[in-house]
């Protein structure tokens, strides 16, 4: 990520981004007006730790549930569309809400609905949005647009929640529910406005299901995806105590008001966002891994701090280092996420991102919430920051990915392959056989460097991967692999990344030199009355 000024900025000069960018900021100062507001209503209608907890719960849980099927679908249908739909639905949420509540008919079952039902609209609506970044900036300015969106969400962490101590105190949490509802019209806007430029797709949209299914075996078969997930979830997991349990903390233990809680929210967001300006300096001097390291113990710290400390000018100084440390680990993962998946399947993966953020969130609001419960808010806390800084020290190894945008490109390598006639695309399954001739003296190190070769199929889209020698002739290898359909195996041809051109030829170098490697594609039965033994294709380059 470039460093200078001009680099770090250099996204916003995209004027739909830009429009965007600001429009977000508004949206989420409404969301955080709203945090604070059910935080703090919740906190009126009961005294529970559990109650208070699910809230937390509430807006996170459908994320857990909903996170996968949104990102295929923010994978198959038109982003723009997609998205202004579930803008409106959450406005229209946010509008019940400050409504039941300005008529005193709010209760606790009614708050967590409502606050589930914004869950849903967030859920729906946060792959397709961290999916549209890299369509809007190009692969250059990438890792700095998802910097500078942190950036926004942490701006707007730093005025939301004093803005809503404010409003809270003068006026009551009704009010930061209509704000919140306002608050949605500039996203709605800017994305009605936004002219975006469709391609026409040279093959049919994946259905729904099967689109679901490729993205589940994507992050199965996706190391790089996976040591995100392992250290998100090492993270957010124990993190959520400091969020979940603050209002209880403010309220009941220290006496305090809406307007003192907002303002401890707030250090939270001006530390968020003097971390951020401070991210692209540390990245100079301090690895990725070592970075997050370093963050998640600081906030380990923090909660043993907010364990102990019932001072609000001691918590404050606090508050600004949790923030610091929290968009130091969130933007990190964040970036390694959004550049470690290749574009055709960035929404479903990003939503298995954000499956682990969110679920972990839950889990661990509701955890921790059950633990003050039952023992108290002092261990719970200290508790949650025993367990995050034994969970760094146990996946410290587990390596962020630093992939290069190039690496991720369409390689377009393999040739289509040849068919015999028209063939019904929907039929299959499909098994591709791929033939090598290795020298007996090499098969070791040619069965090693296959083995890479199966991540690699299953993650673009293949059921199943085997590799077998010929017991007559051991120089003769076959490599097999069953999609779902032509179509699918049409589709697996424009997945090949780049970068996994090289894992190919890194298996064809043990090839005995002039012999060439003989692929085939063999389909299943045309229907169930006419048995046969399925048609054949040959080709000499691609799979």
């Amino acid at each position: 990520m470039s460093t200078s000024t001009s680099g770090a900025w250099s996204p916003l000069r995209n004027t739909t981004f830009r429009m965007l960018w600001i429009a977000t900021i508004a949206s989420n100062i409404g969301t955080w007006m709203h945090e604070v507001g059910a935080g703090w209503l919740m906190t009126t209608l009961s005294s529970s730790p559990l109650y208070v907890a699910l809230i937390q719960v509430a807006g996170s849980l459908p994320m857990f549930f909903l996170a996968l099927p949104a990102g295929a679908a923010a994978d198959i249908v038109d982003k723009r569309r997609y998205l202004l739909l579930v803008q409106v639905w959450m406005s229209a949420v946010a509008v019940t809400l400050a409504s039941l509540t300005l008529l005193g008919l709010m209760t606790v079952p009614l708050l967590l609905v409502l606050t589930l039902a914004l869950g849903i609209g967030t859920a729906l609506m946060m792959p397709a949005w961290s999916a549209l970044t890299p369509e809007l900036v190009g692969k250059e300015d990438l890792p700095n647009a998802v910097a500078i969106s942190s950036v926004g969400i942490n701006v707007s962490r730093a005025i939301g929640p004093a803005l809503a101590g404010v409003v809270v105190s003068l006026v009551g949490p009704w009010m930061t529910f209509a704000l919140n509802a306002v608050s949605f019209a500039g996203v709605i806007l800017v994305l009605f406005m936004w002219k975006r430029e469709v391609k026409e797709p040279l093959l049919p949209a994946e259905r729904f299901m099967g689109a679901m299914r490729t993205g589940v075996r994507f992050a199965r078969s996706s190391k790089p995806l996976q040591a995100v997930l392992i250290r998100a979830l090492a993270f957010f997991l124990f993190a959520s105590a400091g969020t979940s349990l603050l209002p209880l903390i403010v309220r009941g233990e220290m006496q305090g008001t809406a307007a003192d809680f907002g303002l401890l929210l707030a250090a939270i967001g001006i530390g968020a966002v003097a971390g951020a300006t401070l991210l692209p300096r540390l990245r100079e001097r301090v690895s990725l891994n070592r970075m997050v390291m370093i963050a998640t113990l600081l906030y380990a710290v923090f909660l043993l701090v907010l364990a102990l400390v019932r001072n609000f000018y001691v918590l404050m100084p606090a508050m600004l280092l949790s923030g610091a440390a929290w968009i130091a680990v969130l933007s990190n993962l964040q970036v390694a996420a959004q550049t470690s998946v290749p574009a055709w399947v960035r929404a479903r993966a990003l939503s298995v991102y954000i499956l682990a953020f969110f679920g972990s969130m839950a889990g661990g609001g509701l955890l921790w919430g059950i633990v003050a419960s039952h023992a108290s808010i002092t261990l719970s806390l200290l508790l949650a920051a025993g367990g995050l800084a034994l969970a760094t020290l146990m996946t410290c190894k587990v390596a962020l990915p630093e992939t290069e945008a190039e690496e991720l490109a369409p390689s377009l390598h393999w040739p289509a392959p040849l068919i015999s006639d028209a063939l019904d695309q929907e039929r299959g399954p499909v098994m591709v056989t791929v033939e090598y001739h290795i020298d007996p003296a090499q098969a070791e190190a040619f069965t090693l460097a296959a083995r890479e070769l199966e991540a690699m199929r299953k993650r673009n889209g293949a059921l199943s991967w085997g590799l077998m020698q010929d017991s007559a002739e051991p120089a003769l290898w076959q490599e097999f692999f069953f999609e779902e359909s032509w179509l699918e195996h049409l589709r697996h041809h424009r997945r090949v990344t780049r970068g996994e051109l090289k894992i190919e030829a890194r298996v064809r170098k043990f090839q005995t030199e002039g012999v060439p490697v003989r692929i085939r594609h063999l389909l299943a039965e045309a229907d169930k009355h006419h048995r046969s033994a399925g048609h054949a294709h040959a080709a000499t380059q691609g799979a």
